[in-house]
């Protein structure tokens, strides 16, 4: 008995002894041990399906920047039959191969039959992913156009960024590179245009694809916001190709900047920035518009105009004596253009001349003993002003006071003629916008507001930075002196019969490692032009600054920068019929004659009426319109969910506005109305599917 006992305490005692050894190891396991875990050893994991990315819209809606569906092409090499891959594998690979072009079709063959003995059943295809067109070819493909079940096909979507109008806007639009770095309202505004990804699990299959699990665990991504922009497309491609032009004239430029600002609100309707490359090409690749400081030159001459006017100091009629082309204040000489200089002359010729002694000695004459004024008075014009732009990249505009460090002598008429001072395009844009805006000064904005499918998420308000900046009998003055520039003065190139422009030409000196000049005499230019249109109601403002390598040359805002102004100009007023004097009749055809085509209602009613054929407006009750096939008269069009709509014949607008809010991507070719849609309308299709359009000015009325 009590070597039963010895027995039973001796098992007992080695229980113990295993049970403390399996807690030692678990402890050491879990809190001591530095275990590598590798993927071979996981056979589940939980991975992120990727949200598609909100687009960034222009001011109508047209897509500037949208994700596009690619597809990675898959192969389950074990799913068809023996059957039916053997007897189609030749075919299959000969397509591959035609498809590709990265291999043989031998290389096809032997590389899917090595896969189908291994086992793998997520295999790659190709040598790229294809687009939606792309991917409804291969589907037809021998074993393939038997389908995932039977054929093994397996289409993996994933979405790539695409600009629709090339670089257009690309600056402002921006990117994000794979590094996570961007810039412009792409890497602003990411956090709201990326959305939310999803989670799914996955499994590892034989070969180490990892293949989704289909199962209740999976969570759905939730799709970014799109960002509407204030960006007129028509604006904004005048601008980019007149800045193009006037840059192709010469090779002594390094880039220019043009923007273009809807006067009551604030609104940037077009910005380009031109900077050369390596290889003499001109394009967005470096934002001057609101990133790049330097001294303004003489458009700043109508802040110190102000300034006189408004501390009550000259009118236009004061005279002043512009001596014989050269004033010496201090250690400064100041010049003037001119041969012989302008001599006598009152503050209006002066301005309208841009005569710097003019405008240095009036500095002197009126604030030399407070100088502190003059900076205060600017100041308080909000030249300076940070608008928390929405848009990152804003520098930081600068004017020295009495005090500073970079306080001299001769800094008080060096900044009276645009020296001394530090403003970027947007803030001397954003002061002349308010002498347009009869003093009023409004804050520069980008986005209209964030929305998706077409609901609003969040609008954003134009505001108010300053409800006056001077008085309206100053504004009247200088929008008086502003016309005389473009009549009388250094502006006179781009006056106009049609409509009136007013605005200020600037000429400035750029300083490059620490000086204007260097020892071989080589300087840096910026020609600019700033103004508004047309003068009696003012609705745009803009500037244009292009800037000069090192040269010899002479660069000057009349000849080289108002040239650029007026090109955009011209062309919003040819497209601005408010402008124009109204037709008084049509002399062929008559109203019954006027061809209609597909549309949106209203605004084909509103066309009509502007063209006095208001008895021949559409009365039919629907939203769009469209021509019936058989009788050719317009219809209503019936759009049934999940079924592509009809835009055979509208004009791109209407056609990218009618499929982008059914949830369709839009991929189109050509100018003009649509002439071809593929697939064709009334077809069934998911949201984010690809509809091909082409256009074409030669549309036939039928």
């Amino acid at each position: 008995m009590n070597r039963f006992i010895k027995r039973v305490y001796i098992v007992y005692f080695i229980l113990i002894i295993l049970a403390i050894r399996i807690v030692v190891r678990m402890f050491f396991l879990l809190f001591i041990a530095d275990i590598e875990v590798t993927d071979e050893d996981i056979s589940f994991r939980k991975e992120e399906i990727e949200a598609t990315r909100g687009s960034i819209l222009a001011r109508d809606g047209r897509a500037l920047s949208t994700s596009v569906p690619y597809f990675q092409i898959r192969m389950d090499c074990v799913l068809p039959t023996d059957e039916l891959f053997n007897s189609q594998i030749d075919n299959l690979a000969k397509e591959l191969s035609n498809f590709f072009g990265n291999k043989s079709s031998a290389a096809y063959k032997n590389e899917i039959i090595t896969a189908r003995k291994k086992g793998k059943r997520y295999k790659a295809i190709g040598n790229r992913m294809v687009d939606y067109s792309e991917m409804l070819i291969v589907k037809q493909f021998p074993i393939f156009k038997e389908g995932t079940l039977k054929g093994g096909i397996i289409t993996e979507q994933r979405n790539k960024r695409n600009n629709p109008y090339g670089r257009l806007a690309y600056r402002t639009i921006g990117y994000i590179n794979s590094n996570e770095v961007g810039v412009g309202i792409e890497r602003s505004y990411d956090f709201h245009l990326k959305g939310k990804p999803g989670k799914q699990t996955v499994r590892r299959m034989l070969g180490g694809e990892w293949v989704p699990v289909t199962s209740e665990d999976a969570i759905e991504p939730h799709d970014g916001l799109d960002v509407l922009t204030t960006i007129d497309i028509d604006i904004q491609e005048a601008t980019e190709i007149a800045l193009k032009e006037q840059l192709s004239l010469s090779e002594e430029f390094e880039g220019a900047t043009a923007i273009v600002m809807e006067v009551n609100n604030g609104a940037i309707r077009a910005v380009a920035n031109m900077k050369k490359g390596k290889k003499g090409e001109f394009d967005e690749s470096y934002n001057y518009a609101i990133g790049h400081a330097t001294e303004p030159g003489s458009t700043f001459k109508l802040a110190t105009l102000v300034a006189l006017i408004e501390d009550g100091y000259v009118t236009l009629e004061t005279p002043i004596d512009a001596e014989e082309g050269k004033w010496r204040y201090s250690s400064a000489t100041y010049h003037d253009v001119g041969y012989g200089g302008y001599g006598q002359i009152d503050v209006l010729t002066a301005f309208e001349k841009s005569s710097n002694i003019a405008f240095a000695k009036l500095a002197v004459e009126h604030y030399a003993n407070n100088e502190k004024k003059f900076v205060d008075r600017i100041m308080n014009m909000k030249v300076t002003e940070r608008f928390n732009l929405d848009i990152m990249g804003e520098a930081r505009a600068v004017i020295y006071e009495p005090g500073d460090q970079m306080w001299s002598k001769v800094s008080l008429p060096s900044m009276a003629i645009g020296y001394s001072s530090l403003l970027t395009p947007l803030h001397t844009l954003t002061f002349y916008n308010a002498i347009a805006n009869r003093g009023k000064m409004v804050k520069p904005y980008f986005i209209e507001n964030l929305q998706k499918n077409g609901i609003i998420y969040h609008k954003f308000e134009n505001q108010a930075i300053s409800g006056s900046i001077c008085s309206k009998k100053t504004v009247e003055q200088v929008h008086k002196a502003l016309r005389g520039v473009v009549e009388e003065g250094t502006g006179k190139i781009i006056d106009d019969p049609r409509y009136s422009i007013s605005g200020k030409t600037g000429t400035a000196r750029v300083a490059f490692d620490g000086k204007y000049i260097d020892a071989n005499g080589y300087r840096k230019h910026q020609a600019s032009f700033a103004g508004f249109f047309p003068s009696e109601n003012p609705k745009y403002s803009a500037i244009v600054v292009l800037y000069s390598v090192k040269t010899k040359a002479n660069f000057y805002g009349g000849s080289w920068a108002a040239p650029v102004f007026k090109k955009i100009a011209d062309k919003i007023y040819s497209n601005s019929p408010e402008w124009k004097e109204p037709l008084d009749s049509i002399k062929e055809g008559g109203p019954g004659q006027t061809p209609l085509l597909a549309g949106n209602k209203k605004a084909l009613n509103s066309a009509l009426s502007f063209i006095a054929l208001q008895k021949n407006g559409i009365d039919i009750e629907a939203d769009w319109v469209e021509k019936e096939p058989t009788s050719k008269k317009l219809i209503a069009s019936n759009f049934q969910n999940g079924t592509i709509p009809n835009v055979m014949g509208m004009g791109l607008k209407d056609a990218l506005f009618l499929l982008e809010n059914k949830g369709y991507r839009v991929s189109f070719r050509g100018r003009g109305r649509v002439i071809e849609q593929y697939p064709k309308a009334n077809m069934p299709m998911n949201k984010n599917g690809i509809v091909e359009i082409e256009l074409s000015s030669n549309y036939e009325v039928k």
